[in-house]
């Protein structure tokens, strides 16, 4: 018996950064998780008091040779029309994403032609009843 030779795909480790929220987001129903940045005089985030939570700032970026990439080291690229899916047809380290303003029938095309050029598409599904002309 012929073991075959595993093929590890190279994961990418980024930082590990904190939520990056405003202050009352567990206390108050209207204040949304995402970062504003604190205005008040008296504000507590703004004065950084260490139970306030963490501030954006350098040093919480990744590596250059990481940022972009996913977890997989492939970089994610938008697919709006067919041009797209041909320029990526040479390159093997990506992976496309399909823009959300395609319709069925192009959707359709555009799998077609990255399954013929063997890129992985992230958001298609082939079962899922798009038309493929």
């Amino acid at each position: 018996m012929v073991a075959k030779k595993d093929k590890k795909k190279k994961k990418i480790r980024k930082k590990k950064k904190p939520k990056f929220n405003p202050l009352n987001l567990g206390h108050k129903k209207k204040v949304k998780p995402r970062w504003r940045k604190p205005r008040g005089t008296a504000n507590k985030k703004r004065r950084k008091y260490e139970f306030a939570g963490a501030h954006p700032r350098a040093g919480y970026g990744n590596r250059k040779s990481t940022r972009g990439l996913r977890k997989d080291g492939r970089k994610e690229v938008l697919v709006r029309n067919l041009k797209d899916i041909e320029m990526l047809k040479d390159k093997k380290d990506t992976v496309a994403r399909m823009a959300a303003a395609l319709g069925a029938r192009k959707r359709g095309i555009i799998a077609k032609k990255a399954k013929e050029y063997g890129i992985k598409v992230l958001n298609f599904k082939e079962d899922g009843g798009a038309h493929g002309s």
